[in-house]
């Protein structure tokens, strides 16, 4: 047994809606763990990464997108944003370099809600490969301005640029003590709701145009057969009658062909087969459903 000393923490990814917390997420720990989709706002809860750097293990927490909630379900997902940071060791502000103008008010919100941070934080711009040179030491500047970040990154987090460094970095920062996870484990999400959200994905990248965000996806039976495959019932509740016939499409069509990306999304995500049967329901007013909450990982919160 190694004499080496373990260290072992949590990151909180946090940033504005679209900053690419989910796609870094996955390049982080190698694999996909969190879904990702160009439609603003599409994880709701926080969703923990794992990976091994050395002889540190890293939880990564990808929290919500940080924006100016207007609904219920808005300020939970915001409210799980914070609760992330506050309760990481460390915490990595992504910001979307190739849209954020350095005097854009949500980005100066958040900075401003993070100059009184009691835990390091790091800068990490991304899409750096698609942002002029300049907007990146502007926007590095006004950031540093308000926050002492420990340190600033460049990175893409799409083709993996500075995300090796940027691993090491965090690495470096977590503090000694025992692994929190087995070495094999990437993340600490059921398989049934990996499933759900690899679901919910693929109905977004679908339906971005025709469908609004009151959606869900809950894996509702898991199944093992003899022969090792795993059946998977999931339902796609959406809030109105109207919207059940977009989910569906003609003849089934368009459910058939979100079935289809999902299932195999899952089978490589879970190294197993899948038999994934979908079916559309709808429930209204399910985003004033506390359960609903709970089974995202949310706070239900108390006023409408």
């Amino acid at each position: 047994m190694s004499d080496t000393p373990t260290s072992s923490g949590f990151v909180a990814l946090i940033g504005a809606p679209n900053a690419g917390k989910s796609t870094l997420l996955n390049q982080l720990v190698g694999q996909k763990v969190a879904i990702v989709t160009h439609k603003a706002q599409t994880t709701r809860s926080r969703i923990r990464g794992i990976t091994v750097e050395g002889s540190s293990q890293i939880v990564f927490v990808d929290t919500p997108g940080i924006f100016t909630p207007k609904r219920r379900l808005d300020r939970a997902m915001v409210a799980a944003a914070w609760g992330g940071a506050d309760e990481a060791d460390v915490t990595a502000l992504i910001v979307d370099a190739k849209r954020t103008r350095p005097d854009h008010e949500g980005f100066l919100a958040i900075l401003k809600s993070l100059s009184g941070a009691k835990t390091p934080c790091l800068l990490v711009l991304n899409k750096v490969d698609e942002a002029p040179h300049e907007r990146l030491l502007e926007l590095a500047a006004v950031a540093n301005e308000h926050v002492a970040f420990a340190d600033t990154f460049m990175i893409s987090a799409l083709n993996g640029d500075g995300v090796a460094d940027l691993r090491k970095r965090l690495a470096g920062m977590m503090p000694e003590g025992p692994w929190l996870y087995p070495a094999d484990q990437v993340a600490d999400l059921s398989q049934r709701l990996l499933a759900a959200e690899i679901t919910r994905e693929k109905l977004f990248l679908r339906l971005h145009d025709e469908l609004p965000y009151a959606t869900t996806v809950e894996t509702e039976g898991w199944t093992e057969r003899p022969d090792g495959s795993i059946k998977i019932d999931q339902v796609i509740y959406v809030e109105r009658p109207g919207q059940k016939g977009i989910v569906l499409g003609k003849g089934g069509k368009t459910t058939k062909e979100i079935g289809q990306a999902a299932r195999e999304d899952i089978q490589e995500a879970l190294g197993i087969k899948a038999h994934l049967f979908l079916f559309v329901k709808v429930r209204e007013g399910w985003g004033n459903d506390p359960e609903r909450y709970r089974m995202m990982g949310l706070e239900f919160p108390k006023q409408g």
